[in-house]
């Protein structure tokens, strides 16, 4: 039990610490272009580092999740709504598990 309230105190102070260092730095607006567009791009750049790897192994099987993604890119790409996209890429991927058995490789 002290070991978790241990636990959960660091996490804590850790996670206040990553949001409130900025606030401390940059006190005025930031107007420097590059920075603007650096900080622009960092909130997509992270949910992309960690959905990425996830998506190639929460099949169990890279070819399904190759065509899963495949499908979901083409169908985002096409500007078709978010359920539509996930229920498709989710649909191909286990089509492809059914399927792969069957394919002479």
């Amino acid at each position: 039990m002290k070991y978790l309230l241990i636990c959960i105190v660091i996490m804590s102070v850790t996670t206040y610490l990553i949001r409130m260092i900025p606030f401390t730095f940059f006190r005025k607006k930031v107007n420097h272009r590059f920075i603007q567009s650096f900080l622009y791009y960092i909130p997509y750049t992270v949910l992309s580092a960690m959905t990425i790897p996830s998506v190639f192994y929460a099949t169990g099987n890279l070819p399904s999740a190759i065509v899963g993604t495949f499908v979901a890119v083409i169908l985002s790409y096409r500007k078709l709504p978010l359920i539509v996209v996930a229920l498709s890429a989710s649909l191909a991927a286990y089509l492809t598990i059914l399927v792969l058995p069957y394919l002479p490789l």
